[in-house]
């Protein structure tokens, strides 16, 4: 149980002691109950004082607060599938953030119909005049762009159908949605495995730009459309015959335009830089130190590092 626990990336005050990429941890998912030595971890950055557990897990940024509210969905067997910063006054997703480790990761159901009558239903989490009272995206033509993939949740119909909510949803031309930006989707969902027995977890974050001015535009309705679409990442992995946990970390940064490209090396960017792009800080439950030296990776180191190509 604690293995599970601290899989999902559930951090507080009291996080292991940690160097740049390892713990002192010999437990596979790092549990805190099997002796090794804690201490208090200066962070001055992180989401510890919302009340709500969820945002405190790694995969979280920094939550902006004001007009916005985080969604976070979880299956009936209590376990959080993804979450999302909605912004009510701007009715627009922000980030989504979601997790992959090996069990999540399995391929047990299809993806969900594309016949189905209610393809892309309303957030029942939607606060009171969150959202439209029809689709917007429909007609418009533009594809529903997921945040959090359907292919990254076919591990039981619960899940992926919860990625088709409309709060999981941006629009994006059909170009990039089913081009470059599939293509990175793609290539991430390689890090983790079902049937390798990976213990490593991927922490991602992922969204459109919808708050500085000249990074989107707005169609009918003053639907936001984001000029920019980005994606951090956190890796906690072991290297293979070692014990240690190490981390590492990957930004993408992409125009949102019809893009076939099938390299992702021009679009890689540290974390340092893509929070200056965006104004977000990512993977703020961090302690401090391994934050900032996982964040400021040179963009060459980083493209060897996950075998970008």
């Amino acid at each position: 149980m604690n293995n599970k626990l601290v899989s999902k990336g559930i951090f507080t005050l009291t996080l292991l002691t940690l160097t740049i990429c390892s713990s002192c941890s010999k437990d596979d998912r790092g549990s805190s109950s099997t002796g090794q030595k804690e201490t208090i971890v200066n962070n001055t950055n992180s989401n510890i004082k919302d009340i709500r557990p969820a945002t405190h897990r790694l995969e979280f940024p920094r939550l902006k607060g004001g007009s916005s509210t985080v969604l976070t969905h979880k299956l009936n067997t209590g376990e959080v599938n993804y979450s999302v910063e909605w912004d009510i006054v701007k009715k627009s997703n922000r980030w989504t953030c979601y997790e992959i480790y090996a069990k999540n990761a399995e391929k047990n159901v299809p993806r969900k119909p594309y016949t189905d009558p209610n393809q892309y239903p309303f957030d029942p989490l939607f606060p009171a005049n969150a959202y439209y009272t029809y689709d917007p995206i429909y007609g418009s033509g533009y594809d529903h762009g997921h945040i959090c993939p359907s292919e990254d949740r076919k591990y039981s119909r619960e899940s992926n159908d919860q990625t088709f909510y409309l709060s999981n949803i941006q629009p994006q031309v059909h170009g990039f949605n089913a081009g470059v930006w599939e293509t990175m989707e793609s290539k991430m969902r390689t890090y983790i495995t079902a049937a390798n027995g990976s213990k490593d977890t991927l922490f991602i974050c992922r969204g459109g730009t919808i708050d500085k001015a000249g990074q989107f535009m707005t169609m009918r309705s003053n639907v936001i459309v984001p000029k920019y679409f980005f994606s951090a990442a956190l890796m906690k992995y072991k290297v293979l015959g070692k014990g240690e946990w190490h981390y590492k970390a990957i930004g993408f940064w992409f125009k949102h335009k019809s893009n076939n490209d099938r390299s992702l090396v021009p679009y890689v960017v540290n974390i340092s830089e893509l929070e200056q792009l965006t104004g977000i800080d990512f993977f703020c439950n961090l302690p401090d130190d391994i934050e900032r030296k996982v964040e400021s990776v040179s963009k060459e180191k980083i493209i060897d590092l996950w075998n970008i190509q």
